[in-house]
């Protein structure tokens, strides 16, 4: 018989989750970083791939906005078998998967590929981040969920400090070996990838109770607070998921932020050219500084939103703040002027990641948990379709990518709003309980509903 939550050592599990955080959040943040710099790298490689194809913006759009179908088709089923079959071995044949597609971009000759390879590297990678989050419900109580979803996710925008440089001096590798730049790009980002995914085979445990670096009562005390957490939520069959208001307005709200990070991503490298006409490398420098600045700003907000408890307020001011820099970004055209603005719009963008995916996971367990994340991300992740491709054929009408940003910053605003209709369950505010650890959030809520 498991342990009851007064029998669980309050020391022993946080010595458990704090070894859990050490040894799994910065892996985790690597093989982000990975996934990460294979989703931006697009951007630059339009530097010169776009001329060298002959792509308009709209077709450029069109292939950059298309690797989100395929990820959305693929990513419920996905997730569900991640489920079943465990972590470790799922997210190796992910990456190692994905990282085969991305290398072939470097072959690509015509739009028609383009859109090919792009659709196939969504159904690739469809599953790695909402698996992941998954992955984290059942290492991290939900009570320290905020910042260590927080901590996971810098990867995206440590990705944009290091892969911005990184993607600039590939491509100034033009012409060498007989490679264009945007193909050296594409060959020498895709095989982190596959060699990652081989990694993960040895580095990964698929719950506390195989990990071995955890001391026996460490795992003991781990195992019991999970055990005692997830008792208290919903297991609930992937078909009663479809019918959950719930879960739709959490993907609706998501849908907004997807829209926003990759409209912005995708387009980043040629919103600062067209404002500094600056060389690939120094594009690719000047691209660091807002993801540098929302790396800051998006821990402590998941640490507050934590130690807090509250969920919905986290959401929405960090919303208001990034349409405020989107707003701003829409009002200039100087290289400082989009740097500041971008960088205040990525701040809250970031810092909405992490209460987000708290109170996304509060409240559901097994299967059913596995699904109502990979549902809620691909849906949302519809978005990352939506951003580019309504950027793209703006800037094709307008010549300018203020009336673009303006449209994202609405989205952003209503989803944001959405917050404010999620219900939060009384049963699931914080109670004096052996261990910070493991106090659940008051953001938690039942379902279905």
């Amino acid at each position: 018989m498991g342990k009851t939550v007064e029998e669980i050592n309050a020391g022993d599990l946080a010595r458990a989750v704090e070894k859990a955080r050490r040894r799994l959040v910065p892996f985790l943040f690597v093989l982000y970083i990975v996934a990460y710099l294979d989703r931006i790298n697009i951007g630059f490689a339009a530097l010169q791939m776009n001329a060298a194809l002959g792509l308009s913006a709209s077709a450029y759009a069109l292939g950059a906005s298309i690797f989100f179908v395929g990820y959305t088709l693929f990513e419920v089923p996905s997730n569900i078998i991640l489920a079943r079959v465990g972590a470790r071995i799922w997210i190796a044949r992910i990456m190692i998967s994905w990282g085969i597609v991305s290398t072939a971009m470097m072959f690509v000759r015509s739009a028609g590929a383009f859109y090919a390879l792009r659709f196939l590297l969504g159904a690739a990678e469809a599953g790695f981040f909402p698996g992941i989050i998954y992955y984290l419900t059942q290492w991290f109580p939900s009570a320290v969920r905020a910042r260590t979803v927080a901590s996971f996710m810098t990867a995206v925008l440590i990705a944009g400090v290091v892969g911005g440089p990184i993607s600039g001096a590939l491509l100034r590798l033009d012409g060498a070996g007989g490679l264009a730049g945007w193909q050296w790009l594409f060959l020498i980002e895709g095989l982190p990838a596959i060699l990652m995914g081989v990694v993960v085979l040895r580095m990964l445990d698929d719950s506390p109770a195989a990990a071995r670096w955890l001391e026996l009562a460490e795992r003991s005390a781990l195992t019991a607070a999970l055990t005692h957490e997830q008792g208290t939520h919903v297991d609930v069959a992937v078909w009663t998921l479809l019918r959950n208001r719930r879960v739709w307005l959490l993907a609706a709200l998501y849908f907004t932020i997807p829209v926003t990070l990759y409209g912005v991503g995708f387009w980043l490298p040629q919103m600062l050219k067209s404002a500094s006409a600056s060389g690939t490398f120094t594009i690719g420098v000047l691209s660091a500084i807002p993801y540098a600045a929302a790396a800051i700003v998006m821990v402590s907000v998941g640490r507050r939103s934590d130690r807090t408890g509250e969920r919905r307020l986290h959401v929405f001011i960090p919303a208001v703040v990034c349409v405020f820099g989107l707003a701003l970004a829409a009002l200039g055209t100087s290289t400082t002027w989009t740097l500041v603005s971008l960088s205040v719009a990525m701040a809250g963008l970031a810092s909405i990641m992490g209460p987000f995916w708290a109170l996304a996971t509060a409240s559901l367990r097994g299967i059913g948990a596995a699904a109502a994340i990979g549902l809620i991300n691909s849906i949302g992740n519809t978005g990352g379709f939506v951003g580019p491709y309504l950027l793209g054929a703006i800037n094709d009408a307008t010549h300018s990518f203020a009336l673009g940003l303006v449209a994202i910053a609405l989205m952003l605003i209503v989803g944001g709003a959405l917050v404010f209709l999620i219900s939060i369950e009384p049963n699931h505010r914080k109670t004096n309980h052996p261990t910070h650890c493991v106090t659940p959030s008051s953001a938690e809520t039942d379902l279905p509903g």
